[in-house]
């Protein structure tokens, strides 16, 4: 029986706007840092701004969860390993590297390193969790996806490629691809509103936590726009993650993934506009790195014929 998480034409346009909102985080991230006078080296405060996110969006989610389903939110006993891993890798593992490679590098480079998830994700679900099997098609994909970024840093590893900016990057990649794959694998028997809810807020905590940990400076106060670059950030989380969440239930993890060459592009056209890295955006080399991750996800979906 087809529902809305699995008709075509649903699946698209949901999974579109996820990957919509994704692409729009990266350069509001840095617009926030810029808002808030955060610096790049500020780790601490780089790391509070991204638990207090988080934990707003957790709360989003389990308040918006239980309207929905008509009753409070709240987990079982059997819930909480599931809410700690998933708290682990999908927010504190992976933000704690996303935020701070994000402050060391372009709005543009975050983009398009961003959308090689897919690959990575694809890679994580067939030679660990087996839930896919690899292709020819797949593995042509996956080998352009890489040699996108090889292109966006001019060819040459030891030019513009940071470890502390787009390394940190590609390294949370790894953390999203496991989380999908635990995504997939908890929501099968349990609500997955309720599982990103909670694993946002633990998640977000801890990321709190941690930043207060390593200094006692506040985030430095804002004007209303900060907070309401902060607000959108947290909206992007519980709308993109809840939806997507549904979407891998349902569907196999490279169907939905697919979707995501659409955030490289969404991030190079944000970054041109707000963050005025127009140059970059629209660099040959930038183009061709995105034509390449476009063209490698839609590979690695190619259902082989022979």
């Amino acid at each position: 029986m087809k529902t809305i998480w699995t008709r075509p034409a649903s699946v698209f346009f949901l999974a579109f706007f996820c990957c919509a909102l994704w692409g729009s985080a990266a350069p509001f991230i840095k617009f926030g840092y810029t808002l808030f006078s955060i610096e790049t080296n500020a780790i601490d405060q780089i790391l509070m701004f991204a638990g207090f996110r988080f934990s707003l969006a957790g709360v989003l989610v389990i308040a918006i969860g239980s309207v929905v389903c008509r009753r409070p939110l709240v987990p079982r006993k059997e819930d909480w390993i599931p809410i700690g891993v998933l708290a682990f890798f999908q927010t504190a593992g992976q933000y704690f590297f996303y935020y701070i490679g994000v402050a060391h590098a372009s709005g543009v480079s975050a983009a398009l390193i961003t959308g090689t998830g897919a690959f990575i994700s694809l890679l994580v679900a067939a030679l660990i969790f087996r839930y896919e099997k690899m292709t020819v098609y797949k593995s042509v994909g996956c080998l352009l996806g890489f040699l996108g970024i090889w292109v966006l840093n001019g060819m040459r590893w030891d030019v513009g490629f940071a470890w502390l900016g787009e390394g940190l990057i590609l390294i949370s990649q790894f953390f999203s691809a496991f989380s999908a794959a635990f995504i997939k694998k908890y929501s099968q028997s349990r609500n997955a509103m309720l599982l990103s809810g909670y694993q946002f807020l633990c998640g977000g905590l801890l990321l709190w936590t941690g930043g207060r940990c390593l200094g006692e400076s506040p985030i430095p106060q804002a004007s209303w726009k900060g907070w309401l670059v902060l607000l959108y950030l947290a909206l992007v989380s519980a709308l993109a993650y809840s939806i997507w969440s549904y979407l891998l239930k349902y569907n196999k993890m490279s169907k939905i993934g697919m979707y995501q060459c659409w955030i490289p592009l969404v991030g190079v056209i944000w970054s041109a506009v707000l963050l005025q890295e127009g140059s970059q955006a629209f660099s040959s080399f930038t183009l061709f790195a995105l034509v390449l991750i476009i063209l490698g996800i839609g590979c690695v979906n190619k259902e082989e014929t022979s």
